[in-house]
Formats: structure tokens, sequence, C-alpha cells
């Protein structure tokens, strides 16, 4: 299939123009879809109309569908498909709790062993200010790391911990956390490269997460700390972010192996939002 494709400017992402809910089961859409999210690492669709078992379907052109999900705020009947908001209905948040505060830069799934290969996330309510997604190029960003830097972290393998996670993301909303309970609370530490190689691609990218990282195999806490933070201040400088500003029906595909990604500051009193997410791996 011929996609209508616009890079973004900046070198990370596409604006896809296709309509994902009136896809039919063309057998070369989803080679065509993963094939240009392996070149463009994030994938933009405006414009769309989909119910959740649209949602299921779109997701499937790029893997299987991750239906490991915290059972809090899974939709059900959809099996994969996580609600993310910033409502609370009833002292009840109405999804994975979306804060105005927190700053998080990381892959999704990360304390998982089995990292997720790409997320999508739809848009349903889009705040009018604020609540804007953030991807950093940590693929690019590796390329152009000095040489010294890529040789001092080759072979580094980095602690991935739920319950640091929990703590951090509770001290820093003031006591909400999308991971301090539920059906993934417990998952014990993993580890990961720190350098990753994508099994498609075949290019090379830097795993971070400014919160779920608890140490580095080896490495003493000071050191770790220092190298970390270089490492995310690289990764998340301008020449390598790009900022999406929500409209309603928005979808956005990004390669979880690739790029790093985290929400922005939306005042939650004044301004709802809400994303249906699924994961593929």
């Amino acid at each position: 299939m011929a996609l209508s494709i616009h890079p973004l400017t900046g070198g990370l992402g596409a604006v896809v123009d296709h309509d994902l809910g009136e896809a039919g089961d063309d057998p070369t859409l989803s080679p065509a879809l993963a094939e240009a999210l392996h070149r463009h690492r994030l994938l933009v669709f405006p414009r769309q109309h989909l119910n959740h078992a649209d949602l299921l379907v779109a997701s499937a052109n790029f893997g299987a569908v991750d239906t490991d999900v915290d059972r809090r705020y899974a939709v059900g009947g959809f099996p994969g498909i996580t609600t993310v908001s910033n409502i609370v209905e009833g002292g009840t948040p109405a999804g994975i709790y979306d804060g105005d505060d927190e700053v998080e830069w990381h892959a999704d799934n990360s304390f998982k062993p089995r990292l997720t290969r790409a997320t999508l996330l739809y848009s349903v309510i889009t705040p009018e200010l604020g609540g804007q997604t953030r991807f950093a190029d940590s693929t690019r960003a590796y390329t152009d790391l000095p040489a010294e830097l890529k040789e001092r972290i080759e072979g580094l393998r980095a602690i991935h911990s739920i319950q640091r996670l929990a703590a951090l993301q509770t001290q820093a909303s003031g006591g909400q956390s999308s991971a301090a309970a539920g059906s993934l609370a417990s998952r014990p530490e993993v580890e990961h490269p720190l350098v990753q190689t994508h099994p498609v691609t075949g290019a090379r990218s830097i795993l971070l997460g400014s919160m779920v990282i608890r140490g580095i195999v080896g490495l003493a806490e000071k050191d770790t700390n220092r190298l970390l933070d270089d490492l995310l201040e690289r990764v998340t400088s301008t020449p390598y972010v790009y900022t999406h500003r929500w409209s309603q029906g928005d979808l956005v595909v990004w390669d979880n192996l690739a790029i790093l990604h985290t929400a922005s500051p939306c005042d939650s009193s004044r301004h709802h939002r809400l994303l249906y997410r699924t994961s593929v791996h």
C-alpha cells in the first residue's frame, strides 16, 4: 500500500494521512505501516474516528497487542486497552494518573523483562492548554555521542524498578502514582542493556528512565547518577525532541525501542484530557 507520509521537521516522526477506521483488511497495510514506523520512529495519524474495536485493529498492524496491563484502568471487553486521563470522578481517577507536575522521561514498560515494541495513544478529550507529549530521539542522540562516551557505556546494564518508579511518582505528585498500587506493583526488578540494538533496523539507542532506573550494575551510586544525568541531558536536548500538541482524534504511534517520551504539565482542575493506550510486542 502506498501511504501518504509527510516527515516532520527535525528528523523525528512523520504525519500519515490515512483513515485507520476505514482501513479494511488490506494485507499490504501492516507491512507498510511497520516499515514507516521503523523509518520515522514516530507516526501521527490526525483526524481519526476510532472506537475501541478500531483501536485494537489499528494496533495489530504493528504487532501483537499486550494484554498484560494494569487491571484498574483496563477497558472492559477490549483486552489491551488502557485509559489514560487526569479526570477524577467521585474521588477515583478515571485512568492511569496523568499528573500536573510529573515529568518522567521513559520507555514504556521498561520494568518488564520484555520491552514493549511500540505504543499507540489515541486522544478523545484534549486540553486547551498544556498536556503535550514530548518525544526524544534516543537513536539519533546515541549516534551523535562522542566516541569515548559510547565506549564507556558499551555493555553496561541498568536496573529498572517499578518500586522506585512508584515512590518517585508519589513524591512528585503529592501522593498519587500510576505505579504505586494495582496488578503491576509487585514486579521484581529487571536488568536491561543501557545501549539497545533494534531487532529490526539494527540501529542503536539509549534506554533511559528518569524515575524507573535504580542503578547501573557495577557502578557506585554517585557515578551512576552522574552518568545517567549526563546521558539524559544529551538525549532530551532540543535538537532531538519533538513536542506533540494534541488535537482531538490524533493517534500517535511510536517505536518504544528507539525513542523516549514524557508528559507535559496540565492543570487538571481546569483542563481535562482523556486518551486510550495500547502497547504491542
